[in-house]
């Protein structure tokens, strides 16, 4: 599988794309695969403090709901409406079909976070 070099994976199968002190986070397409065709998603609202690997939101496919856990910490600033409106945008494009923007905390640490490289050994294995 091709992950781009550009994010950082955590090991529940979520991208972190990082631009400064904002992290954009979306689904991998292992995760997609693993799941099937997704029919739902709960993303959370703008405002609500995310912290590293708890629950985030929820997602549903017509194999199994799963809950999504946040790969870092931080406040949600930004939400993928267009996803949340039209699921089947993560069955065809999850490098394109962000989740949600996250102001990272302060404190916040990326370091467990997986590069491209390993990530696709992990996923291989």
């Amino acid at each position: 599988m091709n992950n781009p070099a550009d994010r950082l994976y955590s090991e529940e199968h979520i991208w972190v794309k990082i631009n400064g002190a904002v992290a954009t986070l979306g689904l991998t397409p292992y995760a997609q695969d693993a799941l099937g065709e997704i029919v739902f998603i709960d993303l959370p609202e703008i405002g609500t403090t995310v912290i590293r690997d708890q629950p985030l939101g929820e997602i549903e496919s017509t194999k199994s709901v799963s809950d999504l856990y946040s790969p870092v910490d931080g406040v949600v600033t930004e939400r993928n409406e267009a996803v949340k409106a039209g699921v089947h945008l993560l069955n065809e494009d999850v490098w394109g079909a962000w989740l949600v923007r996250v102001d990272l905390a302060a404190n916040a640490s990326t370091d467990h976070l997986l590069d491209a490289e390993r990530y696709t050994e992990m996923t291989e294995a």
